[in-house]
């Protein structure tokens, strides 16, 4: 009895953590674990309700699709065929048996097709007459998904029309990132200090709901076709037979595949697939094998979750010792500092590695690595080359743990923590290693607005020579002829142009120049706050923490990061170049204050709003002294809420967050 109880009590808990896994995976497409250690534990499920069926309940990740459908990508959409999963195998036991049942139970002309698996995002397209007409994703797998027909239209793999004006066809493939395009996009990310990716996958599935088309259009997914889910008009014998259709109408479908006929050449065709794993542009997870006959489908019984007659190989992941020679550190465009592993090469996948990153301080402390310590290392997804584990009992001795130094390896600024992160990031305004992100921040927007200052100008500038920190953009003027000969902004209207713009944006407010400086945690809000109080640039440097502090919203940690920032010899002299070149650094003392109605509170703005938008709802709240957040939160006290709001609408009613409407902000602003 106590076995059964012990076992119902792991059993509940693998359910939880599961069902807490697969939510960040599918539905956040943020995952804490890797592939392997979910499929650990699915397995270990499986093997209780095999040996406990009485234990199984409706809600168990073994019965159900893993995603569920959501509408931040648009409306949801009935399945016309299910979009089932597979059940996964990891040995070659597994992989026999469930070819000599099928070969038991349909006969021994049954043959199979192995195919790759690529690690992406499921999606049905639906033409008529020819052409698409809806494009949905897997959602729960058997009702319903999300419409994602715009998003479709703009990734170059999907047909919009077909060579064949066929009366209907209803085709699945799986949308997936190159490796190439993978680091493009995460090196934008960092660009814009906006958070990585994890890897393709996550990467794929996010892109694909976005709201915006054209971000899905700039990231570039690509997609391949593994099956004809419905037709009518034309008939086919064999799954190849309907691949050989699908080409000759344009579509492009897997590109590796094998028919097989035994339990041995299967396996055979897996260890082919096998050994391409790090030489394709793109991820593999696992090996399909399916049924290639199609009226042996049919006779396939499907689970609530998974498809009969097809089950996927999960390849394990290879993993590899290796010495731990040094730790080097790099500074990334946003100035956070990063450690990177150097060991003596090793063959993943494939491919030779000698290189791994390694975060942060907090996760070589988890590690407790030391350079010298023998470590283990594995790619992650296939791709990412990943510290595993240091194997402390071979540990030489004299071994130190290793520290992120306070100072930046490129510049010598102060390095600082980042508030709420375990990055740390390097305070220099004029750091060769991230002077591009300083640039684009400083000309943003949010910053010194400055119109017309884009990416490729300022990367131009940057190679050229004409800009080498901040100060110099109020310098070009004097280089006006050189620039337009060489035309790196144009001819001569769109240079004076911007450099018109350059100089109009001289008598900006402050707070635009505090927030374009890039200090560590002051943003648009808090720059205002801090020269409201102090009313000049001047008066901010000079102040103490301590001083820095009695201003409403910035705490100790922000506080130290102004005040490391100003006292900073280097940041110091461009302030000082700034000030001559007749930058304005004091607020007017004509400027009124309008009466703070929404001081204390936080909102957070959602959906499309009537007649605001959001960066005007932002800024009357922010102009009555409010805050705006980007997400919600037990601290959020209001979300400003229009049409397609989305998940964050639902989160806010299940946390009880007062939801309005523009209307009812118009209200409180007294209109």
């Amino acid at each position: 009895m106590a076995d059964r109880f012990n076992e119902l009590m792991r059993y509940d808990e693998l359910k939880k953590q599961l069902k807490y896994h697969s939510d960040r995976y599918y539905n956040m497409d943020d995952p804490e674990i890797t592939d392997f250690e979910y499929d650990t534990m699915m397995q270990e499920l499986r093997k209780l309700e095999k040996k406990h069926p009485d234990f199984i309940t409706d809600d168990s990740p073994t019965q159900k699709v893993g995603g569920t459908a959501r509408r931040t990508a648009g409306v949801l959409i009935q399945h016309r065929v299910p979009m089932l999963s597979m059940q996964d195998l990891f040995s070659k036991e597994d992989v026999d048996g469930f070819v000599n049942e099928m070969i038991r139970k349909l006969g021994p002309q049954t043959d199979f097709l192995v195919e790759t698996k690529i690690d992406g995002l499921s999606m049905a397209l639906r033409y008529e007459n020819g052409s698409l007409v809806t494009a949905v994703t897997r959602g729960d797998g058997r009702i319903q998904g999300e419409d994602v027909t715009e998003n479709a239209r703009v990734i170059p793999d999907v047909r919009q029309t077909l060579k064949d004006p066929i009366e209907y066809l209803e085709i699945r493939g799986e949308v997936y990132m190159t490796n190439a395009d993978f680091e493009a996009v995460n090196q934008r990310q960092e660009l814009f200090g906006k958070k990585l990716f994890a890897n393709p996958r996550n990467c794929a599935a996010g892109t694909l709901r976005q709201l915006d088309s054209s971000i899905t259009k700039e990231r570039g997914l690509s997609l391949f076709i593994f099956n004809i889910q419905d037709v009518r008009g034309r008939t086919f014998l064999t799954h190849e037979e309907g691949y050989a259709y699908l080409r000759s109408v344009g579509v492009k479908v897997i590109d590796t595949y094998y028919v097989c006929k035994t339990a041995e050449d299967v396996w055979d065709a897996i260890q082919k697939i096998g050994s391409l794993r790090g030489t394709l542009p793109y991820d593999i997870d696992g090996a399909v094998i399916k049924l290639n006959n199609l009226a042996d489908r049919r006779k396939c019984q499907d689970t609530t979750k998974n498809a009969g007659y097809m089950v996927a190989y999960k390849y394990p992941p290879e993993e590899k010792e290796t010495i731990l020679r040094d730790i080097e550190l790099s500074v990334g465009r946003t100035g956070r500092v990063t450690p990177t592993a150097v060991f003596d090469p090793i063959l993943l996948s494939g491919t030779s590695v000698s290189r791994a990153t390694l975060h942060n301080q907090d996760y070589m402390d988890e590690l407790d690595i030391r350079i010298g310590d023998t470590i283990t290392v594995y790619k992650s997804g296939e791709i990412i080359p990943k510290v595993k584990t240091v194997v402390k009992e071979r540990r030489p001795e004299g071994t130190v743990p290793f520290r992120i130094p306070d100072t930046c390896p490129v510049c010598g600024a102060p390095v600082v923590r980042e508030q709420d992160t375990a990055d740390m990031k390097c305070t220099g305004i004029n750091c060769s290693a991230q002077i591009e992100r300083h640039i684009i921040n400083f000309v943003s927007r949010d910053a010194m607005d400055i119109k017309g200052f884009g990416e490729a100008y300022i990367q131009e500038l940057i190679k050229q020579g004409f800009v080498r920190d901040i100060s110099d953009i109020y310098q070009l003027k004097e280089s006006r002829e050189r620039l337009i000969a060489l035309g790196i902004i144009g001819k001569e209207k769109n240079t004076d142009k911007l450099l018109l713009a350059i100089e109009q944006s001289r008598k900006n407010e402050p707070q635009r120049l505090l927030t374009g400086l890039g200090i560590p945690n002051v943003g648009k809000a808090a720059a205002k706050e801090v020269v409201r109080h102090f009313r000049d640039i001047d008066s901010i440097a000079a102040a103490s923490a301590e001083e820095l502090m009695s201003v409403q919203d910035v705490g100790q940690v922000t506080a130290e990061a102004i005040y490391t920032f100003f006292h900073n010899e280097e940041n110091i002299r461009i302030l000082g170049t700034l000030k001559n070149l007749g930058v304005n650094m004091t607020l007017a003392e004509t400027e009124s204050v309008p009466e703070q109605k929404f001081a204390g509170l936080t909102f957070v703005i959602t959906g499309t709003l009537p007649s605001l938008g959001r960066t005007e709802a932002s800024v009357l709240i922010e102009k009555y002294g409010g805050k705006v957040s980007g997400s919600v939160s037990k601290k959020t006290d209001y979300l400003l809420s229009g049409e397609a709001s989305g998940s964050k609408l639902t989160k806010a009613q299940e946390l009880g967050v007062t939801v309005i409407d523009e209307a009812e902000f118009r209200e409180m602003l007294g209109e």
